[in-house]
C-alpha cells in the first residue's frame, strides 16, 4: 500500500528581517516544496538510509493511524491495544511515496542510530517498549525490509528520552540517560552480564522539571564523549568511566528536553588534522516553563553557545589548554524545539520549533516558521545569522528535519497532542516538505559539480580518487562527508560533517566534455585518519565548488 506523490514548490519573496530586526528590501533566500500531503503518520523520529529512503517512526498505543498495514502484516494485539494500522513507514526520496512498516511495541520518545553496516538500531520507548531493542536493515525502495524486535536482548535499564552515539568500532552504540535513569550502557554489551554504569552528571542536572532528557552526546576526535545535560557538560572517557574534564556552565536557560534546545558538533577539518572540535548549542526555554500553567506563552531562549571542547593530550590525561569558555551569540529570534542540521557547506540550519513555550502537549505557541542559517566560518560572530524563507506549516513538538543527498532538507512530523488530532491549534501534521537552501538556486548551476566516479568504500588514512564534472571550474573544490543521523525531539543523534583533504583538480583529457557540455576532472582524496574522527558507517559525500554543493553519493567508511 502506498500513498502517492504530491509536489508543490513555494518560492517566498518579500522583505528579509535582519539580525538587528531591521527590514531589508531583498527576497528571503530559500524555497519550500510540499512532497506528500499524507504520509499516514506524523514522524516523531526520522533517519535517511543509504538507499535514499527515510525511516519515519511515530509511536504505538494511541489508536489507528492514517495508513493500514497490508494483508499478512502482524497487527498489534495485546492488552493495551488492537490495531492493524502502521505507526512507521518507509518514505522513498525519489517517488515521494510511503510503504507501511511493522512496529509492535511503543517507540514513544525513543532513540537510535545506524551501525557501520547501515542497520538502524533503535532503543527504548514507553510502556511495552521501555526496554526494547529493535533493528531495521534498510533495503532499496522496492524491497520489503522491516523492523525486527529482539527477543533475546534488552536494555539493562529501560530508557525513555535517551540518546545514542555510534562508537568507533561501528558495531556498538552507547545509550545515555532517559527519564529517571542516570546511567549509560552499551548495545550490544561488551561482555556477557555487563550492566549499566552511573553518570553523576545526570544526577546533578536533574532539576524539578527534569531538564536533562535527551542529553547531547558527541564523539570527539580524541575518542572521548562530550555529554551535555541541562546547562552543564563533561568529557567522558567511556572506556574507563572516568570524567576527563568538566566544562563551564552555559549562560542562560536550560537547553535539554523539555526546554528543548539543540546541539551540533561543528565540522571537523583536515586543515588541523581533525584535532579541533567545537560544539554549538542553540535555543531552549525558560526555567520552570514546563510546569507553569502559562508556560506556553513564556519567551524561548534567543541565544546560542559555542564551545571548543577538544583536549590536546591523550585520552584521560587532561587538557593542556586553559579552560575553554562559551562564546554566546544572539539569534535573530527566539527558538525552542528547533532542529539543527549541518548543511553540505558546513553551515548550520536552524529550523522548526516555536518562539514561546516548551516541548510537551499543548505547551508551545508562536511557531518559528523561518529557518535561520548559522554561517559557521564567518567572523565576526555578530554577522553569522541569516533569516531564510518561511514555511506555511508550523512544525513544533515531535517534528524532524534531516539532510538529504540532494542538499535539500526533509521536514516531517509535528504533533502536540497525545493522540492524532486534526482540528484546533497545531493539528497533527501528516504533510512532508523539503526546504531548499539558497545554494540550490539555479543561478549557481554554472559551477555546480557532480560526482561521476567514486569508490563505494574508503579506508582510514588511505588515498582514493574521485572524478567530477562541472559546467565551469571555480576554486576552491572541496569534498565534504556528512553522516545520516537519527533525528528526534530537536536533536540529531550522531550528526557530523568532515572536510576532507583534496588535491587540485586535474582535467580528464581523454574523456573531454560530457553530454551536458560539462568538463570532467579528477582529484586525489585522503580519507579521515581513524574511527574517532569518522566512525565507520555510510556517509553522504558532497562535492563543493566555490561554496556550491552538488548531489552527494553514498560512501562507506570502513
Amino acid at each position: 500500500m502506498s500513498l502517492l506523490l504530491f509536489s508543490v514548490t513555494i518560492l517566498v519573496l518579500g522583505p528579509a528581517v535582519g539580525v538587528s530586526g531591521s527590514i531589508q528590501d531583498t527576497p528571503l533566500p530559500g524555497s519550500w516544496e510540499l512532497l506528500l500531503k499524507n504520509a499516514g503518520i506524523a514522524s516523531m523520529h526520522t533517519a535517511i538510509t543509504h538507499f535514499n529512503t527515510a525511516i519515519f517512526l511515530d509511536r504505538t498505543l494511541v489508536g489507528p493511524s492514517q495508513i493500514a498495514l497490508p494483508k499478512g502484516h502482524e497487527c498489534r494485539i495485546n492488552p493495551l491495544e488492537h490495531d492493524c494500522t502502521a505507526r512507521s513507514v518507509m518514505f522513498d526520496l525519489g517517488s515521494n511515496t510511503v510503504r507501511p512498516l511493522d512496529i509492535l511495541t511503543d517507540t514513544w520518545c525513543s532513540s537510535g542510530q545506524f551501525f557501520a553496516n547501515g542497520t538502524m538500531v533503535q532503543t527504548g520507548g514507553d510502556s511495552n517498549g521501555f526496554s526494547k531493542i529493535r533493528t531495521l536493515a534498510p533495503c532499496p525502495a522496492s524491497g520489503d525490509c522491516d523492523w525486527v524486535e529482539s527477543t533475546i536482548e534488552t536494555l539493562t535499564d529501560g530508557r525513555w528520552y535517551s540518546t545514542n552515539q555510534l562508537l568507533p568500532e561501528g558495531s556498538r552504540q552507547i545509550v545515555v540517560g532517559g527519564r529517571g535513569v542516570f546511567t549509560y550502557e552499551f548495545v550490544p554489551k561488551r561482555f556477557p552480564g555487563e550492566g549499566a554504569f552511573p553518570l553523576q552528571l545526570l544526577v546533578e542536572t536533574n532539576d524539578g522539571e527534569n531538564d536533562n532528557y535527551y542529553p547531547f552526546v558527541h564523539l570527539l576526535p580524541n575518542g572521548n564523549l562530550f555529554i551535555f545535560a541541562n546547562r552543564d557538560s563533561i568529557l567522558l572517557d567511556y572506556t574507563t568511566g572516568k570524567v576527563v574534564q568538566q566544562f563551564p556552565t552555559i549562560p542562560g536557560e536550560p537547553r535539554n528536553y523539555p526546554l528543548s534546545g539543540s546541539s551540533v558538533l561543528l565540522p571537523l577539518s583536515f586543515a588541523d588534522g581533525y584535532s579541533t572540535a567545537s560544539v554549538l548549542i542553540c535555543g531552549g526555554g525558560q526555567a520552570g516553563a514546563f510546569d507553569n500553567p502559562n508556560g506556553f506563552n513564556l519567551p524561548a531562549s534567543q541565544t546560542c553557545g559555542r564551545l571548543e571542547v577538544t583536549t590536546t593530550t591523550t585520552r584521560g590525561a587532561g587538557s593542556s589548554k586553559s579552560e575553554p569558555q562559551w562564546l554566546m551569540e544572539t539569534m535573530p529570534f527566539r527558538r525552542v524545539m528547533g532542529d539543527m542540521v549541518l548543511l553540505p557547506t558546513g553551515d548550520v540550519l536552524l529550523i522548526n520549533g516555536a518562539q514561546s513555550g516548551t516541548a510537551g502537549w499543548g505547551k508551545a505557541s508562536n511557531p518559528a516558521l523561518n529557518p535561520v542559517r548559522y554561517q559557521t566560518f564567518l567572523h565576526p560572530a555578530a554577522n553569522r545569522f541569516q533569516v531564510l524563507a518561511p514555511s506555511t506549516i508550523p512544525r513544533v513538538y515531535h517534528s524532524t528535519a534531516n539532510l538529504r543527498p540532494d542538499g535539500r532538507i526533509l521536514v516531517a512530523g509535528s504533533n502536540t497532542h497525545q493522540y492524532d488530532t486534526f482540528t484546533g491549534v497545531f493539528p497533527t501534521e501528516l504533510r512532508v516538505e523539503a526546504f531548499s537552501p539558497q545554494y540550490l538556486s539555479e543561478r549557481y548551476d554554472f559551477r555546480r559539480p557532480q560526482i561521476t566516479a567514486a569508490p563505494a568504500r574508503i579506508t582510514y588514512g588511505k588515498d582514493f580518487a574521485v572524478t567530477f564534472s562541472a559546467p565551469s571550474r571555480k576554486d576552491p573544490f572541496e569534498l565534504h562527508m556528512a553522516s545520516a543521523p537519527y533525528t528526534t525531539h530537536a536533536y540529531s543523534q550522531g550528526q557530523r560533517l568532515l572536510i576532507l583533504q583534496v588535491s587540485d583538480p586535474v582535467p580528464v583529457q581523454q574523456a573531454g566534455a560530457d553530454a551536458a557540455g560539462a568538463s570532467r576532472f579528477t582529484v586525489t582524496v585522503t580519507a579521515p585518519p581513524n574511527a574517532n574522527v569518522a566512525p565507520p558507517q555510510y556517509y553522504m559525500l558532497f562535492p563543493m565548488q566555490a561554496g556550491t554543493p552538488g548531489n552527494a553519493v553514498w560512501i562507506q567508511m570502513v
